[in-house]
């Protein structure tokens, strides 16, 4: 299964060789049937023959177009955070495809509910019960049986015009699907990405969509508990199990000023004791640095690893398009979208 996840990427980041081309073809017409579902499933919506049920709260939707690393779970634990400062009561709800997302948004925001549900407006039925006025969905744009506030949604700079759908590509639905998301982010996660971020944006503003593009910003070291702690000397082993880790990779290397050797599990891989006597075999005299996705599950097995340091992201602090989101929903009281 890794192996063939990893085939996949390859395709899907446009690298050419005999079994990425033999992927193509064999994924073709799998990717045409996915999109003809879901374009059938849009227009359904579209037409009011499916409906998306109102709900008696705020809710705002943090998703994507396309299958994972795009910086979606920190920018929505960010918005939960930054909502409560303004004074809103949120609840954050998430189908919770691992533990990992659920207990990072625990940490993160320990004074607000984080619900998990698979049926996404059960989970605002629930935060609406429980006092809150405002709800965060992390990855709810697919989700259209809730009505929504502000849809937004995230890309990856890494992710390719021309838009191809799963299998053959990453992408969950077709780019005119933006039209219904209230505001697009492109999530440059190091510096090095933001000339490929503004390409993606040119590309996208040809094609009639506006995307802002916002730098996700590597907070200070932290241990696997979530504790401040400076890294140990030297460059580390990069461990991830994310989808898009190369990004994870440039950006510990332009905090630590050298190049670093990297391990990779599959996106939500549960680490074992096994994994972590691989980890520290692979690490030898190194530390290990890490994602906060990948810290909480590591957490219970530290004491089979070497040193463990956490780089967290969250958008840079003062981005005018962040600014502009949280301007667009507004302070409790204030009028709903479009009331």
């Amino acid at each position: 299964m890794a192996a063939a996840l990893t085939a996949l990427r390859r395709m899907w980041r446009g690298h050419r060789d005999m079994g990425t081309v033999v992927l193509a073809v064999l994924t073709g017409p799998l990717s045409a049937l996915f999109g003809i579902g879901v374009r059938a499933r849009n227009l359904l919506f579209d037409l009011g023959v499916f409906r998306a049920a109102p709900t008696k709260i705020r809710v705002v939707s943090v998703g994507n177009l396309a299958v994972g690393g795009t910086g979606k779970t920190p920018v929505a634990g960010w918005l939960a955070r930054e909502l409560a400062r303004k004074g809103w009561k949120p609840a954050l709800v998430a189908r919770g495809y691992g533990d990992d997302e659920i207990l990072l948004h625990k940490r993160w925001n320990p004074d607000v509910p984080v619900i998990r549900a698979p049926r996404r407006r059960r989970g605002v039925e629930e935060a609406a019960a429980a006092g809150c006025d405002i709800v965060v969905l992390d990855d709810g744009f697919q989700h259209r049986w809730v009505a929504r506030d502000v849809d937004l949604v995230l890309l990856s700079p890494a992710h390719r015009l021309p838009v191809r759908l799963l299998p053959r590509g990453p992408f969950r639905e077709p780019l005119d699907s933006l039209r219904r998301a209230h505001r697009v982010w492109i999530t440059a996660k190091d510096p090095s990405e933001r000339d490929t971020a503004m390409t993606l944006a040119a590309g996208l503003a040809r094609l009639g969509t506006r995307a802002e593009v916002v730098e996700l910003a590597g907070g200070p070291w932290q241990d696997p508990l979530g504790q401040a702690a400076e890294p140990p000397a030297g460059a580390p082993l990069v461990v991830t199990s994310v989808a898009e880790p190369e990004s994870f990779v440039r950006l510990v290397e332009a905090r630590v000023g050298t190049p670093v050797a990297a391990l990779g599990f599959p996106d939500h891989h549960p680490y074992t004791r096994d994994d972590a006597t691989r980890i520290a075999g692979e690490a030898g005299i190194r530390w290990i640095a890490t994602t906060e996705k990948d810290a909480v599950k590591l957490a219970d097995l530290r004491e089979l690893l070497p040193p463990v340091r956490v780089l967290p992201l969250s958008p840079r602090p003062g981005n005018a398009a962040a600014s502009a989101l949280l301007e667009s929903i507004g302070l409790p009281g204030s009028p709903r979208r479009g009331s």
